[in-house]
């Protein structure tokens, strides 16, 4: 691999589509992008408030720097108009929190299959050189061999999960039979500031700083928590390599934590000493509970040459300070899905 082909210079002056860029990783790639110089076109989920979801905490100077497209990615002619002239489309728009896949499982079939072939559709009519699809650790469900590898055996072990794989399945499908320029990204957990109180971390924090206890789940699934700037730099340099299409690559550090070991080190990093309790509601159902996952990283090594930055700590450090800067937009006293 050239190396300096990665070089995420390269980005000033490319046209650059994120889809989902109002969500936690794409608020961050879509601020690098626009870091870098690159131009940038934003798309968010168009709403009558007209917010911008995460993208209204990237820093002004930064957020002036893009086209900030509100719109649907499930509906293909609008995806076609804003695909046409890109260089790269990183896409990441989609339904995530698990919870809700259970009582939404449709949304989730329109969003993050039917969105994806819009994606997929609208680039092969464009000729887009380079798609960054967005897949997700949950697909390979509970770990059958560790580390996880990207051949690992793909379970559906939530509405969510089976949805993102078939997404995974449309994307390698439009490698093999149209030649579409296509690498999948497949983050392992990834956390920092930004991250709703849908995901654990900033659960515990914010309830670290107003409430008399922290409520949590199962305590002892394990995971593999990855820094979202070093997610970010992923995507950059999958967004450049060259002589990959088709492929699909890890991004986690490997190593694991259980959630409870890692919201105990979340309390004593603020000095807390509220205790830890089972919620029941947090809980999935048996059969659907991901007990384990941990990345085999060597692959996002050899392409990308890529590899993890920022610690656990280093990185929790910096997500508590944002949640305390943010608190008021957290609530604490729900269950958020």
């Amino acid at each position: 691999m050239d190396k300096s082909v990665l070089d995420i210079s390269n980005y000033r002056d490319k046209k650059v589509l994120v889809t989902g860029s109002a969500g936690f990783i794409g608020s961050h790639l879509a601020e690098a992008c626009a870091s870098l110089g690159a131009q940038v076109t934003a798309l968010v989920h168009y709403n009558s408030a007209g917010s911008w979801g995460m993208l209204d905490k990237v820093p002004a100077s930064l957020r002036g720097k893009m086209n900030v497209v509100a719109g649907d990615i499930q509906d293909a002619e609008f995806v076609r108009t804003i695909v046409a002239d890109q260089e790269v489309v990183f896409h990441l728009a989609a339904l995530i929190a698990i919870p809700y896949s259970y009582i939404a499982p449709r949304s989730y079939v329109r969003t993050n299959i039917e969105g994806t072939l819009n994606v997929l559709e609208a680039a092969r009519s464009a000729g887009t050189p380079r798609v960054v699809h967005t897949s997700t650790s949950e697909v390979y469900g509970t770990a059958l061999e560790r580390p996880i590898a990207e051949t690992h055996p793909l379970q559906g072990q939530s509405p969510y999960s089976a949805t993102k794989i078939a997404a995974d399945k449309l994307v390698e499908s439009y490698h093999r039979s149209f030649e579409l320029p296509v690498i999948t990204v497949r983050p392992f957990n990834t956390f920092g500031p930004r991250q709703s109180a849908r995901a654990f971390i900033p659960t515990v924090i914010s309830q670290a700083l107003v409430g008399e206890v922290i409520k949590l789940g199962s305590l002892d699934p394990l995971r593999d928590m990855t820094f979202v700037t070093d997610t970010v730099h992923g995507f950059l340099r999958a967004g450049l390599v060259q002589g990959y299409d088709g492929q699909v690559v890890n991004l986690g550090t490997g190593a694991t934590q259980s959630v409870g070991d890692i919201a105990k080190t979340i309390l004593r990093l603020m000095g807390s000493d509220k205790p830890i309790v089972t919620d029941a509601s947090r809980i999935r159902p048996g059969g659907s509970e991901v007990l384990e996952l941990v990345s085999d990283n060597r692959k996002a090594a050899d392409i990308l040459g890529w590899s993890p930055q920022v610690s656990l700590e280093e990185g929790l450090l910096q997500t508590i300070e944002y949640v305390r800067g943010d608190i008021g937009s957290y609530r604490t006293d729900r269950y958020n899905v």
